[in-house]
């Protein structure tokens, strides 16, 4: 078998390889001409604020942790007290679905209420008074009725 037929378009191609693969060479020999080819040029400290250095951590800032100090998970909120009566926002409540969302005026988050657990009529942008309790998908309001 002969060789492929070579077009202008193959040929131009030919030479760009050809020229990539000489600048490749090149840029390694002048990596190995400029000597920086250590371990130690390569390291990169990080400091006590977080920030990335060259230059390594001082011993004597080291600070010593015990593995047992150090929480797994999400730690125990301590602001979730089922009796606590708490006031909110109405961000949204749909009458016909008997369903809404009220956003929590300490905490600012947004928690779920269904018409079965509220003592009076809610609308939208009223101010609640409720209590929370542990639902299936998450935290539930109840007992949740307009405040004064």
């Amino acid at each position: 078998m002969g060789k492929p037929h070579q077009t202008v378009n193959n040929k131009e191609r030919e030479k760009a390889r050809n020229k990539k693969k000489k600048e490749k060479q090149k840029k390694k020999e002048e990596r190995k001409a400029s000597g920086s080819s250590s371990a130690e040029d390569m390291i990169a400290y990080v400091d006590e604020n977080g920030n990335i250095t060259d230059t390594p951590p001082d011993p004597e800032k080291r600070k010593k942790i015990k593995a047992e100090d150090i929480p797994l998970g999400t730690p125990p909120r301590e602001d979730d007290d089922p009796d606590k009566e708490r006031i909110g926002l109405v961000t949204y409540f749909d009458n016909s679905k008997g369903y809404g969302f009220i956003k929590d005026r300490e905490t600012q988050e947004s928690i779920f209420t269904h018409i079965n657990s509220h003592l009076d009529s809610i609308d939208e942008r009223d101010t609640v008074t409720y209590r929370v309790e542990r639902g299936l998908k998450g935290m539930n309001a109840v007992d949740v009725k307009k405040h004064k």
